[in-house]
């Protein structure tokens, strides 16, 4: 009789003794998930210094590469590519009368339409930051005709989505 009640009592407090050890190891690893800052949020609004500043988000878990015990020093034989010199860049071609450099300030990049309208045929697409030279604009002033730098594609644009670079 006593070798059951000793069981028992035995067995009700290995019980109580895993189901708390359980709960905090629960409790520990959603405490040390919480702890991890979540990566910044970028929003297609913020300005294109804020999007090189966002952090990439890091994988729980992943280590450093740079240990207590290793030095991050440059070596002094490191080799860098060669660089060439700059080259005479030929003279750009005027400008039509009443053109002006721009660039593109939407910061998902622009569709080049055939038309000035949003069913026209799309016939390619503008970069964020890319440079264009502003041909001409609807007489509605809602799109603007543009010509790619360095390219002879044309195309129309929404206006609004440019500004004027100043010339230098």
């Amino acid at each position: 009789m006593l070798s059951g009640l000793t069981k028992f009592i035995l067995g009700f407090f290995l019980a109580i003794a895993v189901l708390i050890g359980g709960g905090a190891a629960i409790a520990l690893y959603f405490m040390n998930r919480t702890g991890i800052p979540p990566a910044k949020p970028v929003y297609s609004n913020d300005s294109p210094s804020v999007k090189a500043q966002a952090p990439k988000a890091t994988e729980p878990g992943s280590k450093s590469t740079l240990t207590p015990e290793t030095k991050a020093e440059s070596s002094p034989s490191s080799t860098s590519a060669p660089t060439e010199s700059p080259k005479a860049t030929p003279s750009p071609k005027p400008l039509p009368s009443g053109a002006y450099r721009g660039r593109v300030n939407w910061a998902e990049g622009l569709s080049l339409r055939s038309q000035p309208n949003q069913q026209a045929e799309k016939i390619g697409g503008v970069g964020f930051n890319q440079k264009i030279i502003i041909l001409e604009e609807s007489a509605d002033k809602g799109w603007q005709k543009i010509r790619l730098e360095g390219s002879e594609q044309e195309g129309w644009v929404k206006a609004g989505n440019t500004e004027k670079v100043d010339e230098q």
